[in-house]
This record gives structure tokens, sequence and C-alpha cells, in this order.
């Protein structure tokens, strides 16, 4: 599995990821946990002090207690969280799911009584995110492909001629 994360999601995913975020903010990022020395010295740690079935880091969240809060060493990992749960919710958001959600493509392909129950339950309060959020992207998809497209997402070189 370590094999897995070091040399197809951490170069193929997250790196790539963490470089492209920063750079989009004039960031220059590190990944001290990356460096060589610390590398080699964690391959030294019995798996047992890497990982269990309730937690993740055992022995770095053990050392960072030392050092900050434990709330602050204890804390779940985030990645990039991208807030869809709160933006579904926003009148500009909703409306605009809303919309594709009446469309004549969501209707070919699902019961949108269903989707604007959905929608409408996370609006209220349920967490729906997950489903909404993968017809949404289904529907914006077809509309690029299948569609002609939407003039935001063509590249600059298929934009409209002048």
């Amino acid at each position: 599995m370590q094999y897995v994360d070091l040399f197809f999601w951490l170069v193929g995913d997250i790196l790539l990821k963490t470089d492209k975020m920063s750079m989009a903010h004039s960031l220059e990022s590190r990944v001290p946990f990356l460096d060589k020395r610390v590398f080699e010295l964690s391959a030294t740690v019995p798996t047992d002090q890497k990982v269990n079935e309730q937690q993740t880091k055992i022995a770095l969240r053990e050392a960072a207690e030392r050092a900050i809060p434990q709330e602050w060493a204890q804390k779940e990992k985030l990645g990039f969280p991208v807030p869809v749960v709160s933006w579904l919710r926003q009148d500009r958001y909703y409306e605009q799911v809303k919309r594709a959600f009446a469309s004549p493509t969501a209707e070919r392909f699902f019961n949108t009584e269903c989707l604007m129950e959905l929608l409408d339950e996370h609006r209220a309060g349920a967490d729906r995110s997950r489903k909404i959020w993968i017809v949404y992207m289904f529907l914006l998809w077809h509309r690029l492909f299948f569609e002609g497209g939407d003039e935001r997402f063509r590249p600059a070189s298929q934009g409209s001629q002048r």
C-alpha cells in the first residue's frame, strides 16, 4: 500500500495538486516529510507505531503532542476540501444546479423530481451534496462533450472567432 501511495498517489495526484494550488497563488510549498533523511528515519519505525485500526501516524502524533495541543496533534487529515456542502445551499449555486436539473438532458437521464427533492433536502439541512455534485458534474460533462459545450469551458484556441 505504501508503494502505491509513494509512486502513484503522491506523484500523480496530491503533490501535483499541492504544486498547482500553491503556484496559483505565488506560493512555494514544502513537503518536509518527503525529505530524504526524514523518509529514511520513518522507514525504521515499526509498522505498529505507524498505523493501527483506529489511527494513522501514531509515532508522529505522539511526538507532536509534546509540542502542540493534543487536539491539533490528533486532528484528522483534511487534504483539499472543497466547500460543496455550503455552496449548494447558497442561492447562486442552488439556482444554477436547479436549472441544470430542470434541463432536457437531466430529464433524458434522470428522474428530475427526485433530483429536485435531493436539492431541496440539501438546502433544508440534510447533506445530499455528493449525489447532487455527481449528477451536476455529469450534466456539465454531457453539455461540454455532447451538446456543443459552453463558451466558458472551451480552451482559448477553440473560442469564438473574431
